[in-house]
């Protein structure tokens, strides 16, 4: 089995319900859900202007390798009706993968692990609850670590 770290989240309709669905649909077509952080309300980043967000890290054993695991990840981004416009646009969804097991890929549609996930408090937040001696591949560092060092001071408020 491999382990994926995901970050879910969205501003845009039901935040709320939009997490619940996402997390079914990816229990349903993508493997077993182990655990869940709470939900963060964070402010926008890299768009600024634009409604809070929902955000929720999610620690996912699958059998897919990244690859895979992505192309179902878009898939249910569609099934939940993602439209994809601005890169930091308003969105009812958004799955990345964080980390995947402790792989590198640079692929054009994927890669691990996310490359601005060091800068991203509202992803370092989230992952650091569930998994903060999880290894960052290319710093060699734990999310803990990188959550301490991150200069991202944007607001990230823990809802549940």
């Amino acid at each position: 089995m491999n382990k994926a770290y995901l970050l879910i989240g969205g501003n845009l309709g039901d935040r709320k319900q939009n997490l619940e669905k996402a997390r079914a649909l990816l229990s349903q077509h993508c493997g077993t859900i182990v655990n869940v952080s709470s939900i963060y309300e964070t402010d926008a980043w890299g768009n600024t202007e634009q409604p809070v967000f929902l955000n929720q890290a999610v620690e996912l054993e699958t059998e897919f390798n990244a690859k895979k695991l992505m192309r179902l990840i878009l898939k249910i981004e569609k099934i939940m009706g993602r439209i994809r416009k601005d890169k930091y646009g308003p969105r009812n969804i958004d799955i990345d993968i964080l980390l995947f097991n402790e792989e590198e890929h640079n692929y054009t549609f994927l890669r691990i692990p996310h490359p601005e996930l060091h800068k991203r408090r509202f992803a370092l937040v989230s992952l650091a609850e569930i998994a903060p001696e999880a290894k960052h591949s290319v710093f060699n560092k734990t999310i803990k670590t990188l959550l301490n060092e991150c200069s991202d001071q944007l607001s990230v408020k823990k809802m549940t």
